[in-house]
């Protein structure tokens, strides 16, 4: 269903004299600069009912309105797809992703993915960018995404993730043993031959800032906690294994598997047999589009997660007790 948007607001003496479009968005900052300036070319935003250009200046007390209907962005196809929805309201829905679901249709996933479940679950989303996802996670990447319902929240929430207010803190267990946390700060770009992985750039690249610190501690492996500060595709699973610390299970990143000396069987059966990256998104935390509130959302990790940490508490403490 397309989302029907009525605006009006009187320009204040602060702004007289400015353009057309830096007043609208002054005016209606719940909406993005570009779509205030797609409404100002098709007359859809109007000054004292009059079609301006954005450039255009306005002058205090000349009226901006803005009357439309949001057409659907794509024709997705809404799939009834289990979701598991941590919280919802008129704003915002909160989605503990589950592995192996691809959060958007791209090549090769025309269906089936995150996308689709929430056309189903919520069709009005069918009027907002991507459905309202803003951010995403990789397939084999569990844990907790938000997805904006309306308009305005999508764009308050690209602006908190812009604006490194949002804050994702994810477990993950890491091959090697660590002694301490840190933080790692690079410059990330795509592979300079594989175009579908990323990697650390000594040349160019947008920067990476990863901050982790040790959860729990073993012989050969760590399980730690990891805040993001920027949002790069791959980010941690790149930095971990930059820092020779790769994801266990992880395809990509990590090599191919060398399993420790002296590891229980259990173990060893639980390592090859986690064929995914050891990673969750655990905790959400961000400003509430509709409320303003500060707002924090958990979610335990899943049952292969928590089965691989139990499974190296059992072959610590089996080793400690030949010392």
């Amino acid at each position: 269903m397309a989302e029907k948007i009525t605006l009006h607001a009187l320009v204040p003496l602060e702004l007289t004299g400015k353009r057309c479009d830096q007043v609208a968005h002054e005016l209606f900052p719940e909406y993005s600069r570009s779509r205030l300036q797609t409404w100002i070319k098709s007359g859809e935003l109007t000054v004292d009912g009059n079609t301006f250009r954005a450039k255009d200046k306005v002058y205090a007390d000349m009226a901006l309105s803005v009357a439309t209907v949001v057409a659907d962005e794509e024709e997705w196809i809404a799939e009834d797809i289990p979701l598991d929805i941590v919280h919802e309201d008129d704003e915002v829905i909160v989605i503990n992703k589950p592995i192996g679901l691809v959060v958007h249709p791209a090549a090769g996933h025309a269906n089936g993915t995150l996308l689709n479940a929430l056309l189903n679950h919520c069709p009005d989303l069918a009027s907002v960018p991507r459905a309202g996802i803003v951010h995403r996670l990789d397939k084999d990447t569990s844990g907790l995404m938000v997805v904006a319902k309306t308009l305005s929240a999508h764009t308050d929430l690209v602006n908190q993730l812009q604006e490194r207010s949002v804050s994702r803190t994810y477990q993950a267990v890491t091959t090697g043993s660590m002694t301490g946390g840190g933080t790692i700060e690079t410059m990330m770009d795509r592979h300079p031959r594989d175009r579908k992985k990323m990697a650390v750039a000594l040349v160019g690249g947008k920067e990476a800032i990863t901050h982790y610190r040790l959860m729990e501690r073993f012989s050969d492996f760590t399980h730690i906690k990891v805040n993001l500060e920027t949002g790069r595709t791959h980010q941690i699973r790149v930095h971990m294994a930059h820092i020779r610390k790769p994801l266990v299970g992880d395809q990509v990143y990590r090599g191919r598997l060398q399993l420790p000396k002296g590891a229980t069987p259990s173990l060893i059966e639980v390592l090859r047999n986690f064929k995914r990256q050891a990673l969750h998104a655990y905790q959400l935390e961000l400003w509430h589009p509709g409320t303003g509130e500060r707002v924090t959302w958990q979610a335990e990790p899943p049952q292969d997660f928590l089965d691989l940490v139990a499974a190296l508490r059992v072959d610590k403490k089996e080793r400690e007790s030949l010392l």
